[in-house]
């Protein structure tokens, strides 16, 4: 019999080729926790144990997974974001840290307020609008999503996280069909922002797996979603209301000028944790 320090060895080996020792460590961590109950913080005082037939098995089939270049988190299906676990699949992105740190600051900046109306554009795993709803005080948060296998999802996730979202199925390209006089405080996207050419510096697990549809934009309209959602906010957010977006580090500044262009008030340009321009954060007029 396997014990458990042994199949850490195989996820070594076998994973080189595909993901730094760190990496490797990390997801194996992620896999021992899932099946055997082992909290990272306690692998150490367990990696000797004996590994059952059954789990065995488990382990390496997830390593046959994970050696598909299939992420982690679509194996295990599930993914932490703030503080909580969400389901994830392959009709979602898998939520990352830029976003954490964007959903920090509404929540950060919003601190004092009660009841405010929100609306969330791009639901994905829901994790945005989720979080908003357990951590604004009483808010009233909506959110819109093209793919029903998404807005699926994320009901899912905010049923058992207990948090009481609107779901709307629509292409927000279409808002002025769609919305009439409703009014925010808040509007908030993630929106798609990888533009063709990128696609070669980015890993195989994410152009293999992760939806396309929530990732990549023409190149020829790299800022359509940042046009398009401006516009609805000039209509739909009340005065001096807020509008946040996540965005393409290299397009930091273009996005920038056309919110400032659209009439938009204090438009800061914000760097993630690691340096990059990532998230916009502007005003409505008074």
């Amino acid at each position: 019999m396997r014990i458990l320090q042994d199949f850490e060895l195989s996820f070594q080996r076998e994973l080189k080729s595909i993901y730094d020792n760190d990496e490797i460590k990390s997801i194996f961590l992620l896999v021992v926790e899932e099946l055997l109950g082992i909290k990272r913080i306690a692998y150490q005082l367990n990696k000797g144990d004996s590994v059952s037939e059954t789990d065995s098995v488990r382990f390496l089939d997830i390593l046959q997974d994970l050696k598909k270049s299939r992420p982690i988190q679509y194996i295990l299906n599930r993914a932490d974001f703030y503080g909580e676990l969400f389901e994830v699949n392959e009709s979602v992105l898998i939520p990352r840290q830029e976003t954490e740190e964007l959903v920090d600051l509404i929540i950060k900046t919003h601190t004092d307020s009660s009841g405010l109306k929100v609306i969330d554009i791009g639901t994905g795993s829901g994790c945005i609008p989720i979080i908003l709803s357990k951590y604004l005080n009483e808010a009233k948060v909506t959110t819109v999503d093209i793919s029903k296998e998404a807005i699926h999802t994320a009901q899912k996730n905010a049923q058992r996280l207990g948090q009481p979202v609107h779901f709307i199925n629509a292409d927000i390209l279409e808002w002025d069909y769609i919305f009439s006089d409703q009014q925010y405080d808040i509007i908030v996207s993630n929106p798609p922002y990888i533009t063709p050419k990128e696609k070669q510096q980015m890993q195989q697990n994410v152009l293999d797996y992760e939806p396309a549809l929530a990732l990549f934009i023409e190149e020829s309209a790299p800022l359509i979603f940042y046009d398009v959602i401006s516009s609805f906010a000039l209509k739909h957010l009340v005065p001096d209301g807020d509008l946040y977006f996540e965005i393409n580090q290299y397009l930091g500044f273009e996005t920038k000028d056309l919110i400032e262009k659209k009439g938009f008030q204090q438009v800061q340009l914000i760097k993630d944790i690691h340096g990059a321009d990532r998230i916009i954060h502007a005003k409505k007029k008074a």
